[in-house]
């Protein structure tokens, strides 16, 4: 079976496609900006889908999450990227797919000095099937209370990944739906 290369596509500073790259090859110590995904996930209950990183993940392995995360490929378009990566990563279905932070950006440095240096703008949903993680991607999973959540995130930041400790209070102060 012939093993697809994920790529990613690179950013200047202003946002503008500059080129593509392996992923496998991106996340370093010098990671260029590229662009980035970040999905969460509500339950019919209004509860939020956090997911544990797999322990062999190379960024933030472990640590808790927004639902998932991803990139799109060249030429895909980030609707379908965030429908593929919610298959790939927890066998779930979506419906009510919505960008929520169309300008979320952020970068941060894992203990391992990996950075993460990422437009990542920021989708809800809702789930339409039940969730099947897939263990190369997922440890746990868990249908939270986001007021919870929001306190949690609060009280003990390092207990999660710095780009949920920032999108979750911006998803929050957004006007009801």
């Amino acid at each position: 079976m012939t093993r697809v290369i994920e790529q990613v596509v690179l950013l200047s500073d202003d946002g503008a496609p500059i080129g593509v790259a392996d992923k496998s090859a991106v996340h370093t110590e010098h990671t260029p900006l590229h662009l980035a995904f970040s999905c969460h996930v509500f339950d019919e209950e209004g509860r939020i889908l956090v997911t544990r990183r797999a322990l062999g993940k190379l960024t933030w392995p472990g640590v808790w999450t927004n639902s998932f995360c991803g990139h799109p490929a060249p030429g895909e378009s980030m609707t379908d990227a965030v429908v593929r990566r919610a298959e790939k990563e927890l066998g779930l279905e979506l419906t009510a797919l919505e960008l929520a932070l169309p300008d979320f950006r952020y970068l941060a440095i894992d203990a391992s000095g990996i950075v993460e240096n990422e437009i990542c703008p920021v989708f809800t949903a809702r789930a339409a099937s039940a969730v099947h993680p897939n263990p190369d991607e997922v440890a746990e999973w868990h249908w939270a209370d986001a007021s919870e959540l929001g306190t949690a995130v609060e009280l003990t930041p390092w207990a999660f990944s710095p780009w949920l400790t920032l999108q979750l209070p911006q998803l929050q102060a957004l006007p009801t739906r």
